[in-house]
């Protein structure tokens, strides 16, 4: 635990999380939370569009995972339960479109560093290939994250549900509108004069283009401070510090926020403070889950699970299979360690030289190799992020829960179903033929199909 906490990046998180708290605390006070959802219920109106709505929301905020899960599960919340969507369903919107849009974005705090980690891969095997263009190479190859995103899309226009979720949203649909003390405070805004909507869009706002400033001024710092000349794009969000950038993101919207609700007195400083407080330890809970799943992570981490499932893969296996059993192996590591960035770190730098061996050694010509070896990297990246999705002790599914404010376990048993389908479908009609040659694309096109006729026949109408 001890170790856990004197960890730079786990403060960084645990900081921001807690200044998130801090903004979304005021902006409740002063009416700005209530201002943004009298604008979006102006376009939802009905359960369908509002989950649409939290999706689309999704994909927009894709620079970062964390700030994905804890806007918009807080921002939309009060619109989906006044338009009867469970909880559940907007946990489950949240968590399947933050990190699955933020792995494959090619501008995101995450690029950073799944490029670090291909680089080190790539130097282990003498490659003198640009890790960024390798990485922009293996996006189509991300089978799951683009199928999990569609998939919430798809669950949501068609609103066709199963499982858990199905038994979520018709006790939604059939009770009465939920209201909580948070609830409560925004009915109370909407009559007031103080609703208005830009007291909520400006702070994020600050922390959306705060985040992405900032990843450019650390990025530049980085490559001057390294006697680098090129100021790439591409270059500068490689070393970029993505954790300053969003901690002085959402501590400069954090006082953007007071300063506002003061001069328009709406609020004096003094209760302004006070609501930021309230905001803070409202996300207490969330930094103590996350303290103790850090923790449990550490423990797997050293019993070197990781090191151990890869040794067992023969040299004798087809390497053309090499990409689905490294999505299944990054799955396992991924639930039960609780992060889908100590899994790449993990696993990145054995799969790539242990995939060069193995299809030098099987006789594949340099162009198949190349396609496995794709194949092979945007398996570690889409199975880590599909064992996040499936563990109850990822911080991710469990800020998506908490920023819903559904049960959390609620929230993974509902979910799971989806991610395991999803998965499946990614494996069996994805990893697996792009590997044996079929162009990636009409591997997407073939998920999205099978995808839509599952849930065509087996999912079932919330209002049957």
């Amino acid at each position: 635990m001890l170790n856990v906490l004197i960890d730079k990046d786990h403060m960084f998180i645990i900081v921001f999380t807690l200044l998130i708290g801090g903004v979304v605390g005021v902006i409740s006070a002063n009416g700005g939370t209530a201002g943004l959802a009298l604008q979006i219920t102006k376009f939802a109106k009905t359960a369908k569009s509002g989950k649409i709505a939290s999706w689309f929301l999704g994909v927009i905020i894709f620079f970062d995972d964390y700030a994905n899960s804890l806007i918009i599960g807080n921002m939309m919340r009060p619109i989906t339960d006044k338009l009867k969507i469970s909880r559940e369903k907007l946990a489950y919107i949240v968590d399947s479109t933050a990190a699955p849009i933020a792995s494959i974005v090619i501008i995101s705090t995450w690029v950073g560093y799944e490029v670090g980690l291909i680089s080190e891969g790539l130097n282990s095997i003498g490659s003198t290939q640009n890790a960024y263009d390798v990485f922009i190479s293996a996006i189509p190859y991300s089978f799951y994250p683009i199928a999990a995103i569609f998939f919430v899309f798809l669950t949501s226009v068609m609103e066709r549900d199963f499982g858990q979720m199905l038994v979520f949203e018709r006790k939604a649909r059939n009770s009465k509108v939920i209201v909580d003390s948070d609830e409560i405070e925004i009915s109370d805004m909407n009559n007031s004069i103080n609703a208005k909507w830009y007291n909520g869009a400006i702070p994020i706002l600050v922390i959306i283009f705060g985040t992405i400033i900032g990843l450019v001024a650390t990025g530049i710092s980085s490559l001057n401070a390294e006697g680098i000349t090129d100021y790439s794009l591409q270059n500068i969000i490689n070393h970029a510090d993505s954790f300053a950038s969003l901690l002085w993101a959402s501590f400069i919207a954090s006082i953007v926020a007071i300063v506002m609700t003061v001069l328009q007195r709406i609020l004096t400083l003094d209760k302004a403070v006070g609501a930021w407080q309230k905001g803070i330890q409202s996300m207490l809970v969330a930094v103590l889950i996350l303290v103790f799943a850090w923790g449990i992570s550490s423990v797997t981490n050293n019993l070197k699970t990781a090191d151990y499932i890869i040794s067992l893969l023969s040299d004798s296996i087809d390497p053309r299979l090499l990409p689905a059993f490294v999505f299944i192996i990054c799955a396992a590591i991924g639930f039960s360690t609780g992060t889908s960035w100590g899994t790449m770190a993990i696993v990145m730098p054995i799969v790539i030289p242990l995939t060069y061996t193995v299809g030098t050694s099987f006789g594949l010509e340099s162009e198949s190799l190349q396609i496995v070896m794709y194949g092979v990297i945007s398996s570690v990246l889409a199975g880590s992020v599909f064992g996040d999705h499936c563990s109850p002790i990822a911080d991710t599914t469990i800020l998506s829960s908490l920023a819903s404010k559904c049960n959390h376990i609620d929230h993974v048993k509902s979910q799971l179903p989806y991610a395991i389908l999803v998965g499946l479908f990614t494996i069996v009609l994805g990893s697996i033929p792009s590997a044996y040659g079929v162009n990636p694309f009409i591997s997407i096109a073939l998920i999205f199909t099978g995808l839509f006729l599952f849930l065509k026949f087996f999912g079932k109408k919330i209002s049957e």
